[in-house]
């Protein structure tokens, strides 16, 4: 932790009324003379980690007592889990039946959450697939889907169902040979998925995130 932050939690711990006191002496209290932005910029971080609870206006600088803080729990929501989506070959089949609902913080989840649902990753022809910030698809993995999503564009991670089954890939329209290219992103080598009309197939929904499970 930084130094300044210590020393504000040490101050707050001991002093009820550290709030009362402007930003430039509260500065000067932790080594940061005339720097009462410096101050400030630490209390908002410490704020923002849940550690104190702050009001400048009403002088209010206090610490987060341990344990939860009803006001600022996360809702638990209820993802529907469907089954496996092989990330390999397509050879599982998309069971429709709900197996289980996966127990998720809403802070984990997409914005929209109407429409989600969520199929286990079962293989490793996605795991370069990045679909958040350091987070690839890899077995086991539960891939979360919006299956409101009709606007598909090339690259997109989709949930497709081919002949009953259901595969993890990447999106491509093929507009030279007017088809639809579901590809795999992986370490290992897979060949590619075409799809013409008149093919038994569904886009089941885009993915949109990951709850890692390894």
């Amino acid at each position: 932790m930084n130094r300044i932050q210590q020393q504000l939690l040490d101050l707050i711990a001991n002093n009820e009324n550290l709030g009362k006191l402007s930003l430039r002496k509260i500065a000067e209290l932790v080594g940061a003379k005339n720097k009462p932005q410096t101050a400030k910029y630490h209390l908002q971080q410490l704020e923002k980690d849940g550690l104190i609870q702050m009001n400048l206006e009403e002088g209010v600088i206090k610490l987060v007592k341990k344990g939860f803080n009803k006001a600022n729990i996360s809702p638990i929501y209820s993802v529907p889990v469907v089954g496996a989506a092989n990330c390999g070959p397509a050879t599982i089949f998309a069971e429709q039946n709900i197996e289980q609902y996966l127990k998720v913080s809403s802070k984990l989840l997409p914005r929209n959450k109407s429409g989600l649902y969520s199929i286990v990753a079962d293989g490793p022809s996605m795991n370069k697939a990045e679909v958040e910030p350091g987070k690839t698809i890899e077995s086991g993995d539960f891939v979360l889907v919006d299956s409101e999503y009709t606007n598909y564009k090339n690259g997109d991670i989709v949930v497709a169902v081919i002949d009953g089954m259901a595969t993890i890939k990447r999106y491509r329209y093929d507009k030279t040979h007017n088809r639809i290219v579901l590809e795999a992103d992986s370490t290992e080598k897979y060949l590619p998925i075409f799809i013409h009309q008149g093919d038994d197939f569904l886009l089941s929904g885009k993915v949109v995130g990951i709850i890692k499970n390894n």
